[in-house]
């Protein structure tokens, strides 16, 4: 019997699109219930720190599966993205609700290809590669990206470079790899947007559209050159997390130890354990050889040789 039907059925089921404000959004039907949560969000939330608020239109897809998330990115897209943003074309590609859990929260995910788009839409190419996605993950709130130069030591003491513009090629290097040029690239942007509390990264962003240059925009608005704020971020960077990295690991290494010397110590206490279990009994053998002894001199009867002294009697 075939039981192929229902399936053939819902993957002829055609996308559907969804309008709301400046966005729209393309989902197949089992996605519609996300898309229609990641419109309204969009929507109520459609302004990104420091830049004037968007208005080019955003076509946003979600892929149904993974198959057709790739066909949608193209062959340059990397396997462990999470969704891809192309700002010439106004357009995002993310994927829907089968994604598995390294596909990230989808809320989070939109909002951080969106920053791309508004980025662009506001200064063009002008941006390097590791502001785009250091500003993106700023705007998108992404916390845990402090959690990665927290909990690893190697990064934070040797792969910190000298210059912003030598992560790119982290970007390009495995999911381990572009996962600390991204929490760098995102330390890099808030350290930057805490220089002016008032402003944050507005004035920034003005001077930077007006000169081109992102390294005249950086003195007029916080009075640093890029090379002395790059050296600034990494101090910063190893002094805030070298410690804590280090806490982490070394903590991690006094976790190994217990797991690896607890069997021996467990062994050593079982082993202590009988030993004391024989002396006890041996204890209580002497006892009672003692009292049987006492009871038979107050009988009158000579006492019971010990086996020492069977032994040591003269033939």
């Amino acid at each position: 019997m075939l039981v192929a039907a229902p399936r053939a059925r819902a993957q002829a089921a055609e996308p559907q699109r969804l309008d709301r404000g400046r966005f729209t959004i393309v989902a197949f039907p089992s996605d519609l219930p996300l898309a229609r949560s990641l419109l309204a969000q969009a929507a109520a939330n459609d302004t990104f720190p420091g830049l004037p608020r968007p208005h080019t239109r955003a076509l946003i897809a979600i892929a149904p599966d993974a198959q057709r998330f790739r066909e949608w990115t193209g062959a340059g897209a990397p396997d462990w993205g999470q969704a891809i943003a192309i700002p010439d074309e106004h357009r995002i590609v993310m994927q829907g609700s089968r994604a598995g859990s390294d596909a990230g929260d989808p809320r989070a995910v939109l909002r951080h290809e969106l920053a791309h788009l508004a980025l662009h839409e506001y200064l063009g190419a002008l941006p390097p590669r590791w502001f785009d996605e250091g500003y993106a993950g700023y705007a998108a709130g992404e916390w845990s990206r402090d959690e990665v130069l927290a909990a690893n030591i190697g990064l934070v003491l040797h792969g910190i470079p000298a210059s912003l513009d030598s992560l790119e090629e982290g970007f390009h290097g495995g999911a381990s790899r572009a996962s600390g040029a991204y929490a760098l690239a995102y330390r890099a942007v808030s350290d930057l947007a805490a220089l002016d509390p008032q402003r944050g990264l507005s004035l920034f962003f003005s001077y930077w559209k007006e000169t081109g240059s992102m390294d005249l925009a950086m003195r007029r608005a916080y009075g640093l050159t890029k090379p002395a704020f790059e050296a600034e971020w990494r101090s910063r960077t190893m002094h805030r997390y070298g410690v804590i990295a280090l806490v982490a690991n070394v903590s991690l290494l006094f976790a190994l130890l217990a797991f690896l010397l607890f069997p021996l110590l467990w062994i050593r206490r079982r082993r202590n354990r009988r030993r004391l279990d024989v002396l006890r009994a041996a204890e209580s053998a002497n006892d009672k050889a003692i009292i049987e002894d006492v009871a038979r001199l107050l009988a009158g009867e000579p006492p019971v040789p010990s086996r020492t002294d069977r032994d040591t009697r003269p033939h």
